[in-house]
């Protein structure tokens, strides 16, 4: 069934925070201020790769205005940051790497004056050779970025012998395909606000997407404990995991600890572009081969991943990409091969993905193509090669079980685009130089951290002292929904109404160890808590409730507005049984995301699965690609929040359309050709053209423990192929790199006939 408001009915709710933020009262972390503000710059390199001579700072120290010049000495610990690995330099001491690297910063009365002051401060360089090029940094001859050289990390994975495979193929189909550097393009850029407190303390209200990881990486760097520290992280106007690393807060904090004052950081968006993450370009070569019925026996693998100046999480990116070249599909011997590489091109990080859209746009476009090579229906030739249930997952290890890729292949099977792809597509008589075509992509996509990264989970319900039921979670709200997700469950699950209840997140000071707000693992580990504390937090408030009315309990039930006796009102409510007992009921849980048994570092035991089937419209005058019709269909269990599902598979799809047709970063010699959005282009609701349908499926097997999973990334996976699968149709031409570019669509040349007609020549 359709997902929307209609087919939702009463389930369909306005947003918590919704009222706010459409009317511009909502406050983001980067809309503070505080009494004697100073404003924070920092002063990045001009230079791709350069060493440091000298800085000299004397200038700016002495500018009107100015109360503190940094530069690595003032650094009283870990001069470094990093989520998984401390790589990058808060400022450099000796060598710059990439354009956004840091290495003085002011804080001063104005945000004028400390603009002013950056220009006063003298750096002397010592230029080094610009690596632009992973494949070139991987030479024997290339210099090298790191004493270790310029790779970060390796991955391997093989099952079988794919050399005898392939001895033995009918069809064997070898590409390369090549994805962009793509932008998070958030609408509020990194910033913050930096409160030394009179106790010693620091507050940090900064957009991060795990406040307590945050915590930790301050620590390090300040030389203080983490209880010295504490990091407000809600609301946040946008990440997709680019403010899940540090990026403005090692600067704010220490230029506030410096002079005593509120430290006020927000980057320009130039200054976003040049320092901020971007998606891992990545170049993908497979050789897929067939027997003689279809059957896939044999897919080699080399991923080249441009990781950037700095590690962030570049290896853990490769290691996701390395588990989804194989997908939903079954292969019987499989060779993979990946290697991420540092170069001067800006860093690489984590983004709404993680690695998989890039491994899908390849792998799908190798069934378009085998599917061609044997005259078969692309769709048909994927049934013939499904995962099926039972089977284990792409690296062999155990997985929880479901029937999400049948499931997702039938519905496209049955969706309204999938007959119209097998309709004749003939050019329209008044404008023939459009075309369009039906094209389809699927997807699996892992989520939580995978085996051997901790990935905690925890959550806090109380009924506080003034009768609010208090929902506490180490999470931060980001744009995706996440307040609206939980009012959700505990207004279904519990009985609860809105009005009783007080959401608690984003606070370092009041938040258990949820992990981080990542890896579409918000909503599962939420669900999970809050089911592994109903029965003893609802056993509790009647029992408490039938000490205070003398009625019995079993006669009692959790209720909008308080307790209720069963087939009557309101006997006693929250309010007046937090009062008559005059201490807080609080229960917790604390367990971990499901992992699976084997031994295999990043493999992940819960996957969602996709499939989108899309139509376009080709100019092949111009080139242009429109969208003009979509329908996702996402097996991810049952639909806790239908407008927060919704909102993320079409939000997905907005990005998924960006990174298909327009967006790339470019950068030429170590710099970025494009430093604001007037030269990079984003899709806005002029390209969402026609009706983003979504079905979701949410049957799950009976045994299944795990509950709903999240569906933050699995709606900008398979958007991709499935465009250029539908161009093919449209116009016969594969694409193979992304974004597409328009002259690769054009038609021959068109001339201007006799009598001023155009003909095709």
């Amino acid at each position: 069934m359709t997902l929307n408001r209609q087919t939702s009915g009463n389930r369909w709710r306005i947003r918590p925070d919704g009222k706010e933020k459409v009317s511009g009262r909502l406050v983001y972390l980067t809309d503070m201020s505080a009494e004697h503000m100073l404003f924070g710059r920092v002063l990045r390199s001009p230079l791709p790769h350069a060493w440091i001579v000298s800085v000299r700072t004397d200038k700016a120290e002495r500018l009107p205005g100015v109360r503190a010049v940094l530069t690595s000495k003032a650094v009283p610990g870990l001069n470094r940051f990093g989520i998984a690995f401390p790589h990058q330099p808060v400022f450099c001491e000796d060598r710059v790497r990439y354009v956004g690297d840091a290495i003085a910063a002011v804080a001063a009365d104005s945000g004028d004056i400390a603009e002013h002051a950056l220009s006063l401060i003298e750096v002397d360089f010592e230029p080094l050779p610009v690596i632009d090029d992973p494949e070139k940094a991987l030479e024997d001859d290339s210099p090298r970025l790191y004493a270790e050289g310029n790779v970060l990390h390796r991955t391997e994975y093989r099952k079988g012998n794919t050399a005898e495979a392939f001895a033995r193929c009918a069809r064997i189909v070898e590409e390369t395909y090549w994805t962009p550097r793509q932008m998070h393009t958030y609408m509020e850029t990194e910033g913050g606000l930096f409160v030394p407190e009179e106790n010693g303390r620091l507050t940090v209200y900064s957009a991060t997407q795990h406040g307590l990881m945050d915590r930790m990486q301050l620590s390090r760097i300040l030389d203080v404990p983490e209880s010295d520290i504490r990091v407000i992280s809600s609301p946040i106007g946008g990440s997709f995991g680019g403010k899940d690393e540090l990026n403005v807060q090692p600067y704010g904090a220490l230029l506030a600890l410096r002079t005593g004052r509120p430290v006020k950081m927000h980057n320009s968006r130039a200054e976003s572009v040049r320092g901020g993450l971007k998606r891992h370009p990545m170049k993908i070569t497979m050789k897929t081969g067939t027997d003689e019925e279809g059957r896939l026996i044999a897919h080699q693998v080399r991923i080249v991943s441009d990781t950037g100046a700095y590690a962030t999480l570049g290896a853990q990116v490769l290691n996701f990409c390395t588990e989804h070249v194989t997908g939903p599909y079954r292969f019987e011997n499989v060779d993979v091969e990946g290697v991420a590489v540092y170069t001067n091109n800006g860093v690489s990080g984590e983004f709404r993905g993680f690695g998989g859209n890039q491994a899908i746009f390849a792998l799908e476009g190798q069934m378009d193509r085998l599917a061609e090579a044997y005259g078969m229906d692309p769709w048909e030739f994927r049934a013939l090669n499904l995962r099926r249930y039972g089977d284990p997952g792409p690296l062999g290890q155990r997985i929880a079980q479901t029937d999400g890729a049948k499931q997702v292949w039938e519905a496209i099977e049955q969706c309204a685009l999938r007959a119209e792809s097998k309709e004749e597509n003939a050019p329209s008589k008044l404008e023939p130089w459009i075309r369009t075509g039906v094209g389809a992509a699927l997807a699996m996509h892992g989520a939580g951290l995978g085996f051997g990264i901790p990935d905690p989970g925890a959550g806090r319900l109380s009924l506080a002292s003034d009768g609010k039921i208090e929902a506490v979670f180490g999470y931060e709200e980001f744009g995706q929904g996440l307040l609206a997700t939980l009012e959700q469950m505990l207004i279904e699950q519990f009985g609860f109404a809105a009005d009783d209840l007080r959401i608690v997140i984003g606070d370092t000071d009041a938040v258990p160890d949820s992990g981080s707000s990542t890896a579409s693992r918000a909503t599962t580990m939420m669900w999970t808590a809050l089911s592994r504390l109903k029965p003893d937090f609802t056993r509790r408030l009647l029992e408490t409730a039938s000490s205070v009315t003398g009625k019995p309990a079993g006669s009692l039930t959790v209720g909008p507005g308080g307790i209720s006796e069963n087939g009557g009102g309101i006997v006693l409510s929250y309010a007046e049984l937090a009062g008559a007992i005059g201490q807080p009921i609080v229960c917790e849980t604390k367990f971990h995301y499901p992992l699976t048994p084997d031994e295999r570092v990043g493999a992940h035991f819960l996957y969602t699965y996709a499939a989108v089937a899309v139509k376009v419209e080709v100019n092949t005058l111009t080139g242009r690609v429109r969208v003009l019709d979509q329908f996702h269909t996402v097996a991810a269990g049952p639909v806790v929040n239908p407008q927060g599902y919704l909102g993320q598979i079409e939000g997905g799809s907005g990005m998924a359309l960006g990174f298909t047709l327009m967006e790339d970063a470019l950068m030429d010699g170590g710099r970025y050709l494009t430093n604001n959005l007037d030269t990079y282009l984003i899709p806005t609701i002029a390209d969402m053209n026609g009706e983003i349908r979504v079905e979701p499926i949410e049957e799950l097997p009976e045994h299944d423990v795990y509950g709903p999973r999240g569906v933050g990334e699995i709606g900008s996976v398979s958007l991709a192929p499935a465009i250029a699968s539908a161009i093919y149709q449209a116009v016969g031409k594969r694409v193979v790199k992304l974004p597409i570019e328009p002259e690769l669509l054009l038609e021959a040349p068109f001339i201007v006939a006799e009598g001023g007609g155009r003909n095709a020549e």
